[in-house]
Formats: C-alpha cells, structure tokens, sequence
C-alpha cells in the first residue's frame, strides 16, 4: 500500500517531464516520458527508487534493469552508461531521486557498527560493489512514503525533514544494499574515500601509485579491491570517468577541446582516438548525433 501511495503523492505533484525539489535537500521528483538510449553518465552517492516503468543502466558491460521491484544504490561515484529505453507518454517513468550526503551516511554507518550488538564483518572481507539493486522492504516504503509526506507543509517539511531523511538513510543501510553502502560510509571506507578523492580531479593527473599510497595498501592489493568495489581496474575507472564526464559536457553544448581539456586531455588527438574506441564514434560526431537527436 506504501507504494501506490507514493506513487499517488509524486503523480500529483509533477505533471510534466523534468525533476522538481521537494523541500528537502537532495530530495527530488522525476518524470520522463522520452525513450532515451543508454548514454554516458556519471552517478554520484545516490539512491533512486522507480514508482513507474523501468530504467536502465550499464557498468562495465553489465545491464542493470530497476523497477519498483528494486531500488538502485549507488554508494560511490562510478562511470555508467544511463537510459530510459521504455519511458513513453502512455508508460512515463515516474520516481525519486534521493543525493546521499556522505557525512550522515558516515555518522549512520559509524552508529550501527558500535551500538550495542552490532555485528560488525571484518573489513578484509570481499568488497561489494559500489553499485546495488536493493529490494523494496517494508522499511524502506515506509520511511520514503513518511518523507514524502511531509513536502505539503513547508514547516513540516522545514523542521522534520532531515529527521525522516536520516530515517531513510538507515532503512538503505539495513537493506539489500546495506553491505555495500556500510563498507563505503564506514570505517575502512579507504577505496570510496579514494574514489571521492579521484572524481573531484579529473582535470589532475593522479597515478594509481599516489592512491595506493593514501590508501595505505600496496599497488596489487589496492587494484584488487579496487576492481572489488567497482569491477573496473584503477586505469579503467579513471579513464571511464574522464571521458562520461567529457560526453556529457559536449551533450550539454560544451565546445570537444574545451570539454576534453576540463577533464585533464592535454592532446585532443589522444581524447579523439579513446572517445572512439569506448563509444565507437569521434567526438565531434556524437556531438552532431546528440544536437540532432535533441
């Protein structure tokens, strides 16, 4: 009941396509009725949960799919390739996208790990990825439909907001997801940290060495668990997240050279060429492709 619920309250606050705020802070509404193809996109520390239709993402080669079956965690910054293949006017996607602020998931993670009973699993553990499909629990319905509910009463909205956004924090703590939000938020988070640290210099060249180094491991054992979270080499990542991150500069009318010298491309030939072989065009004609698709 939860779910028809919070499919009724976002129905009646969003009438057509975008995304609108709701009061709290990195908490939005969506709505999209466009089929769009899978593209390059960059997701931050973000749970999105599905009301209606599907969308799709792909990490690696892999192909995610999330409905209102599965809500997505994504508890680090990681290179994806995003779309909404089956969004129609007839079938719109229609969801929430909650930003998960790295300080209270840290406080959170923290708090569980040291309450009395807490069953802490030791960190030499494998790494879940950073990227998760959880299943819709009661908790997490009824924590989401509470927040939700309060985006009718600014002053509700003002003093209780953030209260029942913590309160939703730990039902995705305590989910499906919860393994890999926890080891990226909590203690020995030493591989998110040093992707944090990485998606904020694109433009820098940081050696995988240097990260390895500030994670305090070896570069064999900091490639191991990198891979672990991510199930992309430190290389791969790096260049994944330079380039998505340039296409969706360009994508958004930015000049090729200007979008490839943000991302720390010294030679435009070198950004050309590996543009090419991850998306199978140049530069300049996905840009043309995207211009004529818009």
């Amino acid at each position: 009941m939860s779910k028809q619920q919070i499919k009724q309250l976002i129905e009646n606050k969003i009438f057509e396509d975008g995304m609108v705020g709701t009061g709290v802070e990195g908490v939005k509404l969506f709505r999209v009725t466009d089929s769009i193809r899978c593209a390059p996109a960059v997701y931050e520390p973000t749970v999105i949960a599905i009301l209606n239709g599907a969308k799709e993402a792909i990490l690696d080669g892999q192909r995610y799919v999330y409905d209102s079956n599965q809500y997505m965690c994504c508890s680090m910054s990681m290179p994806v390739e995003a779309g909404t293949p089956t969004a129609s006017p007839e079938n719109p996607l229609i969801g929430v996208y909650i930003s998960l602020d790295t300080k209270v998931m840290t406080e959170l993670t923290i708090e569980m790990e040291t309450a009395p009973g807490a069953i802490r699993k030791p960190n030499s553990g494998p790494l879940p990825q950073g990227f998760a499909l959880a299943q819709w629990d009661d908790s997490f319905s009824e924590a989401l439909l509470r927040l939700l509910q309060l985006t009718d009463t600014p002053e509700d909205t003002s003093v209780l907001g953030n209260g029942r956004l913590r309160e939703l924090y730990y039902a995705v703590l305590k989910g499906d997801a919860g393994d890999s939000a926890r080891r990226a938020f909590g203690v020995g988070n030493e591989i998110a940290r040093s992707i944090e640290y990485l998606s904020t210099r694109l433009d820098e060249a940081v050696t995988i060495e240097e990260m390895a180094s500030k994670a305090g491991m070896s570069r064999a054992v900091y490639h191991r668990k990198f891979k672990q979270a991510t199930t992309l080499s430190p290389i791969q990542f790096v260049k994944s997240m330079k380039l998505n991150s340039a296409a969706m500069k360009i994508a958004g009318g930015m000049n090729v050279n200007v979008a490839a010298m943000e991302v720390g491309y010294t030679s435009s030939s070198q950004f050309s060429r590996e543009f090419k072989r991850l998306y199978g065009e140049s530069p300049k004609q996905w840009s043309h492709l995207k211009q004529l698709a818009s």
